[in-house]
């Protein structure tokens, strides 16, 4: 069965550099975050609709996923629907097909909830510029405003490249309720980083995002780490202004270790980490002693490492990997993606 009408998009996931960990009410961060926006690993989704008569439900859709259906996936659905009805009015008068797919493996690490419900956001963007609620010149702060509704840090997948998100003092134009792409100067080589994602696990996390968010709420540790990522947002504008490779690196390794004390240091308290990464982050560290190789890591709230790395020694890290970090992976399992351009609609 199709419908009269389809939006289709391509959205990526993104890696955060700062991250966001810990929320107030209506999706806004407890800090701001700044992030790369991915390229290989992305949500393709398509939504298929036509006007109905209003019947008094609020919303009339079917998801599916890789093209079966998957009705497990209904609720976050229904909370997205729910969170953006005041933006989406004309949602209780329009049926819809939903078809997503992710070019990488579901809970494997990446932000599948980045890629897809910004995918969805886009989607629903231009059903809302079809039905005349919204200006062209409006689009992406509006696709940016409706993914934070579904997932923070998908509000950041609706730009490509540097991506910051929450208000800071030193980034113009920056607040809690979308993203925006990052307005200063950054040095050419960070345009040309490379994320190779190193699947450890894959697999449900032990604990969802959400879960992990909440928390913070009471943390002891909480007000500091605020603190902590807000003078990190100053000091990485720094690095990618200057070109610093190495302060980058060890501003971002911290960043990523810091999400995990937050967790581990929780009540309840939650150990991420598994053998294999821990042995991963011990051979990156040692292997950038040794060669002098600009590589560094950092982590989402799982097991998987992205090892970050610019372009010009692409071809040693490769070999690296395939040497030395391929084993640790599950099934020696891992994906290459790089720094892309942000999402694209996709033709019919």
């Amino acid at each position: 069965m199709s419908l009269k009408n389809k939006v289709s998009w391509q959205s990526p996931s993104n890696i955060a550099l700062v991250k966001y960990w810990g929320k107030k009410a209506g999706q806004i961060p407890a800090n701001a975050s700044i992030s790369f926006t991915l390229d290989n690993c992305h949500t393709r989704t398509t939504v298929e609709w036509e006007p109905i008569e209003a019947d008094g439900a609020p919303f009339h859709f079917e998801i599916f996923v890789d093209d079966e259906p998957s009705p497990e996936f209904r609720p976050k659905i229904e909370t997205f629907f729910q969170r953006t009805a005041d933006l989406l009015p004309f949602l209780p008068s329009t049926k819809m097909i939903i078809r997503t797919s992710n070019s990488f493996p579901h809970s494997s690490g990446i932000a599948s909830s980045a890629s897809g419900l910004s995918a969805l956001a886009l989607c629903m963007g231009d059903i809302a510029l079809q039905h005349g609620a919204l200006d062209e010149n409006n689009f992406n702060r509006f696709c940016s405003i409706l993914s934070r509704l579904g997932s923070g840090s998908a509000s950041r997948s609706v730009y490509g490249g540097l991506v910051v998100w929450g208000q800071h003092a030193e980034v113009p134009g920056s607040s809690d309720s979308f993203a925006v792409e990052y307005p200063h100067h950054v040095e050419h080589v960070f345009t040309t980083y490379r994320d190779t994602v190193l699947l450890v696990e894959v697999g449900q996390k032990s604990v969802s995002s959400t879960k992990g968010h909440g928390l913070m709420v009471g943390h002891e540790y909480a007000e500091a780490r605020f603190e902590q990522a807000k003078a990190n947002m100053s000091e990485i504008q720094k690095h990618l202004q200057t070109g610093d490779l190495n302060g980058f690196g060890e501003l971002v390794e911290a960043e990523a270790l810091s999400l995990h004390a937050m967790m581990m240091t929780s009540r309840p308290g939650y150990m991420l980490f598994r053998p294999n990464t821990i042995a991963i982050l011990e051979k990156i560290r040692n292997y950038r002693e040794t060669e002098k190789v600009p590589v560094h890591f950092t982590l989402d709230a799982g097991a998987n490492v992205h090892l970050l790395y610019p372009a010009h020694v692409e071809q040693k890290v490769h070999t690296f990997v395939e040497q030395e970090l391929k084993q640790f992976c599950k099934d020696g399992r891992y994906i290459h993606d790089r720094v892309g351009s942000g999402p694209k609609r996709l033709d019919e």
